[in-house]
């Protein structure tokens, strides 16, 4: 397989990253909520990723501003949602490659932690772990299991650091 080259994503991606994104889940919701993310605040361009082959998009990331609300206040932190990666593609590494990649951009940009919302035995191979026993609490759908709220604690995380994510209003109507 040729490698895939992951980059920021550009607007002359963002047809193929729809197709990709709905594709990859079966749904526009997800395609929609990409859109929704990347026309709100909380839009972060640097970690939004493409991975490509060729001229291919295959892959697509996103990690986008949200909250934490501490005792002592709302904090800044950063939630990975969502990651698409076509489904010819699939099962090829490229998911985790545009995840270690974009989670390198919020270890670079300074950031405590990376929170999410998926499946621990994909994400905890990549250094996710349950955010419960460290004081996060992420709301999740009814469906998804307890385990599914995870973070990825960065070099600037402070054991300190607990409280309710609050993600970014793109994804309310979701």
């Amino acid at each position: 397989m040729t490698e895939p080259v992951i980059r920021p994503e550009t607007p002359a991606d963002h047809d193929a990253i729809r197709r990709v994104v709905a594709e990859a889940f079966e749904s526009d919701a997800e395609a929609d909520l990409v859109e929704a993310i990347r026309t709100s605040p909380e839009y972060v361009a640097e970690m939004a990723l493409v991975a490509t082959i060729g001229t291919d998009v295959v892959g697509h990331v996103m990690i986008s501003g949200a909250l934490l609300q501490t005792v002592d206040g709302d904090r800044p932190i950063v939630m990975l949602s969502p990651l698409a990666v076509g489904p010819t593609r699939q099962r090829q590494g490229i998911g985790s490659a545009l995840v270690r990649a974009v989670t390198a951009v919020a270890e670079r940009r300074g950031e405590p932690l990376v929170v999410l919302e998926g499946g621990p035995a994909f994400y905890g191979r990549l250094g996710f772990e349950p955010s419960a026993p460290l004081g996060i609490h992420i709301d999740l759908p009814d469906w998804a299991p307890p385990e599914a709220a995870q973070v990825m604690r960065l070099t600037a995380y402070d054991g300190e650091l607990r409280g309710n994510v609050i993600s970014p209003p793109a994804f309310d109507s979701f």
